[in-house]
């Protein structure tokens, strides 16, 4: 079992957690589901890509919302295999305020149990049937070089760049390429100038598209086939 320094959070009308440590909310205030669909799932070209043995990496895991999207959108899409999920993430968030903040989407909640069940016990390994999930505690740029994994698609969801730079800093965005299978790609709510260089110095084609709501635009990344 692991003792982890959890995510210290307020919480906001409409059950919207907001951390006290970087003072940004884990989702949208307008609609979290819609806008991990939009900025994950789409900008990664997903479900198109699924496969099996795809693997999604993730840069803060938060609430869990994105990784059961993604659940999700593999069970509608047919995929045979279990969906691969391995996320970073330094302060996570205990099992029921997880929970608290899923009530708010019970798309996602409704699937959510037996992640959550393995995750209050300390679980960071967890294996559901159709999920392999690994959620990485610690500073991602301590704990990403050591991974050895490689994925298909990242989904890129620190705080806002603003407020947690750290996360989002050139050395770290060039070590999301280095974990990135030919072809894969990266996709984040933010358009920030300095991201969009970080990624586009690691050796990714950057674009800047739509983004959701009423942010106006948002980046994808695709890496060398």
């Amino acid at each position: 079992m692991i003792t982890d320094q959890h995510a210290k959070l307020e919480w906001k009308t409409g059950g919207i957690p907001v951390s006290t440590q970087f003072d940004d909310p884990y989702f949208s205030l307008e609609n979290g589901l819609a806008e991990t669909r939009h900025v994950f799932l789409t900008g990664n070209d997903l479900p198109t890509r699924f496969a099996p043995g795809f693997h999604i990496a993730e840069l803060g895991f938060g609430t869990g919302l994105n990784m059961l999207a993604a659940l999700i959108a593999w069970r509608d899409s047919g995929t045979t295999g279990p969906l691969r999920f391995t996320s970073f993430e330094a302060y996570p968030m205990q099992a029921a305020d997880m929970r608290r903040a899923l009530a708010a989407f019970p798309e996602a909640e409704a699937i959510a149990a037996p992640f959550l069940e393995h995750w209050a016990h300390g679980e960071r390994i967890i294996e559901t049937g159709d999920l392999r999930a690994e959620i990485i505690v610690g500073d991602a740029r301590a704990t990403l070089p050591r991974w050895d994994g490689q994925a298909d698609a990242w989904f890129l969801d620190g705080f806002s760049p603003a407020k947690n730079p750290e996360l989002w800093d050139a050395a770290l965005m060039e070590q999301v390429g280095r974990h990135t299978r030919p072809g894969g790609t990266a996709a984040t709510y933010t358009a920030a100038g300095f991201v969009r260089r970080g990624l586009a110095e690691a050796g990714f084609t950057v674009e800047r598209i739509p983004g959701f709501g009423r942010k106006r635009h948002m980046t994808v990344a695709r890496w060398p086939a």
